[in-house]
């Protein structure tokens, strides 16, 4: 077995890299006028792709719980970005919809999110990217 240095192990433990590039996003959008965290970011990237979808749909493309979705949703709601919609197909269920604010919202923070991703992996060749997504995938695997 490899031997893991203690300060590798906090790193990836304590999330430092995830944090940092959440905090340069919330900082981008700031300077934009782009009131959202990156949490809020994700459901609404999801949206733009593909809109009209179900709470749970939104879950299992982001990974949260619903109580975490709820929450994000109603402050997407109050910042007037999307609205709940009865799906006539069955009136138990919402169908989370884009607002006109939420659609206009895309190619600005389409272009934010584009230019922090170009410079994060700024001097990574293909090679290492592709070597960083399958030991990022094992890691899931072997969490999952």
């Amino acid at each position: 077995m490899k031997e893991i240095h203690n300060d590798e192990v906090f790193s990836i433990l304590t999330g430092k890299i995830s944090t940092a590039i959440n905090r340069t996003f919330l900082r981008a959008f700031a300077a934009e006028g782009i009131e959202i965290t990156t949490e809020q970011w994700s459901v609404m990237a999801c949206l733009w792709k593909k809109d009209k979808v179900t709470q749970q749909e939104l879950c299992d493309l982001t990974s949260k719980d619903k109580p975490s979705m709820t929450r994000l949703i109603d402050k997407l709601e109050m910042r007037n970005l999307v609205t709940r919609v009865s799906d006539h197909n069955d009136r138990r269920t919402n169908l989370i919809h884009l607002t006109d604010a939420g659609n206009e919202l895309k190619l600005k923070a389409t272009d934010i999110v584009q230019q922090i991703a170009s410079r994060t992996l700024k001097n990574i060749t293909e090679e290492e990217l592709n070597t960083i997504r399958t030991v990022l995938k094992k890691i899931m695997n072997n969490l999952q």
